[in-house]
Parts: C-alpha cells; sequence; structure tokens
C-alpha cells in the first residue's frame, strides 16, 4: 500500500452544501427567489435514521416506515432555513423541523427537495436498495 492511497482517505474531497430553490414561493424583499440550503447526509445518521424507522408490529414482523425515514432525512439536511427555529415552527403551527418542512411545501416542491438531499447525499433515486443492505447488515 503506498502512502498516497491512504492519503486519499485522509484527506477525502469534501462535497459542499448546495443551494436548491423548489419554489416560487419564496421571495426575499426585493422579489428575489430564496433556495434552501441542503448538505449531504452521512451513512452514519442515514444508519440511525433507518434504525429508528424500522419497526417491529405486535406479531414480531419487521417493517420500514419509509414516509417518516424520507421526511427526517430531508428535514436533517437542510441547513437553511432552519427548520428548528421556534418563531417560524410557531408560524407555521408546528413542532419539529420535519412536520415543519411538511407544512411549508407543496408536494411536489417536498418531493423536488427531498431528490436534491438524496442526490447531494449520494443515494439513487430508489433508495430501497441502500435501506435493505443497512438493515441486513
Amino acid at each position: 500500500m503506498s502512502l498516497g492511497s491512504l492519503e486519499a482517505f485522509l484527506n477525502p474531497v469534501k462535497v459542499e452544501n448546495k443551494k436548491v430553490i423548489v419554489s416560487n414561493r419564496f421571495k426575499d424583499k426585493d422579489g428575489n427567489l430564496v433556495p434552501f440550503e441542503i448538505r449531504p447526509i452521512t451513512q452514519e445518521e442515514n444508519k440511525m435514521l433507518i434504525k429508528k424507522y424500522t419497526k417491529r408490529d405486535k406479531k414480531g414482523q419487521e417493517y420500514f416506515d419509509r414516509a417518516e425515514y424520507i421526511s427526517e432525512l430531508t428535514a436533517s439536511a437542510v441547513v437553511f432555513p432552519d427548520l428548528t427555529n421556534a418563531e417560524l415552527q410557531k408560524a407555521y403551527g408546528v413542532l419539529g423541523a420535519s412536520a415543519l418542512l411538511q407544512k411549508m411545501l407543496y408536494v411536489g416542491e417536498y418531493a423536488e427537495l427531498a431528490q436534491a438531499v438524496q442526490e447531494l447525499s449520494g443515494l439513487d433515486t430508489d433508495i430501497n436498495e441502500d435501506i435493505e443492505e443497512v438493515k441486513n447488515a
């Protein structure tokens, strides 16, 4: 093993946060569209979310709440606006980052944001395979 090879793992290229416009409804005082800023989700974070949303029913059957998983995955990646801001949550009448995001966005806007988060995090559009792989590991 050459030192140069190890060096690549010690100093990986950082994936930058990304600004995405998912709606034409959010504008600043000058009328400019305001983007959401998202960050990539690490596999460590992803694994915790998968574990959190993998449940067992009364018969012991395991099931995965994909909708809530995607919801929290997406909300976790949003850097701006600050979805934990109490004033913002109060304005929409909700508690929690995930609930706020779902209340703020229309279906298509939400889907676009979720897709951008998944792409930035290196996931394909269909993440079921990744979920199964982690669950079976």
